[in-house]
């Protein structure tokens, strides 16, 4: 499996040396969806803020598709897409305007971006409404445009941040499918949760990461053969509460 992303020994440090991560390592491969699982507070976020270049980070090395993501931060950020719980639509643009938008921030030329907003809009069903204003659209809808205006771009990375906390069932199962659908077509998939029954259902392999330190890095198949448990949320349970 070809790693897209690697972590190595990832640190950051908060004020007198507290470790919001702490020697933290893996890969993710093409065609792979990868759960990052914690509690809150584990340091889900901060390590996907290192990854995406947002945050520096105090020690370690974070490569993506060959890059080291601080050397070369505008390429890894131009590889790398972000679907978080914030919608972050203009609700006074259409659904088109809003990706034509992101579209051009990304420095994508007119037809090129004409060409992918015509096919997201296909993929994720959003011909019926991607011309009227986003403030008028249901949950539902926001969240398909909020994926479409995440993959704008293209990207060969696309991580997923708490993607369907607070979500109703069929948004959330947007959300699923083109996780799905994404993994199908070589990207490498990040999936940042607390949901143990999506990351069961949808990942390949996963990290357990419990006050910034790795408690578990495995396949779910094999995490429950370790712990002789039968679901990811009692390995998860057990790893958390003796890590």
């Amino acid at each position: 499996m070809e790693p897209i992303i690697t972590v190595k020994n990832l640190v950051k440090e908060y004020g007198e040396g507290a470790r919001a991560v702490d020697d933290v390592s893996f890969e993710v491969g093409a065609g792979e969806i990868f759960g990052l699982l914690g509690p809150n507070g584990a340091g889900k976020t901060t390590i996907i803020r290192a990854i995406s270049t947002i945050l520096s980070f105090t020690s370690g090395k974070i490569e993506v598709l060959g890059m080291d993501n601080q050397e070369k931060a505008g390429e890894v950020r131009a590889n790398i897409g972000i679907l978080t719980t914030d919608i972050g639509a203009y609700e006074r643009f259409s659904g088109r305007e809003n990706l034509r938008y992101f579209g051009e921030l990304y420095g994508m030329e007119k037809k090129d971006l004409d060409e992918r907003i015509e096919e997201l809009s296909r993929l994720l069903d959003m011909e019926a409404f991607i011309d009227k204003r986003a403030g008028k659209y249901s949950t539902g809808m926001k969240q398909r445009l909020a994926i479409a205006r995440s993959v704008i771009h293209n990207p060969r990375v696309i991580i997923f941040d708490e993607p369907t906390s607070g979500l109703d069932v069929l948004a959330s199962q947007t959300v699923r499918n083109f996780m799905q659908r994404s993994k199908e077509e070589g990207r490498a998939v990040i999936f940042s949760t607390h949901q143990m029954y999506d990351a069961e259902k949808l990942c390949d392999r996963v990290i357990i990461i419990h006050k910034g330190k790795t408690v578990a890095y495995d396949s779910v198949e094999n995490l429950k053969i370790k712990t002789g448990t039968g679901d990811l949320e009692d390995v998860f349970l057990q790893l958390v509460a003796t890590g």
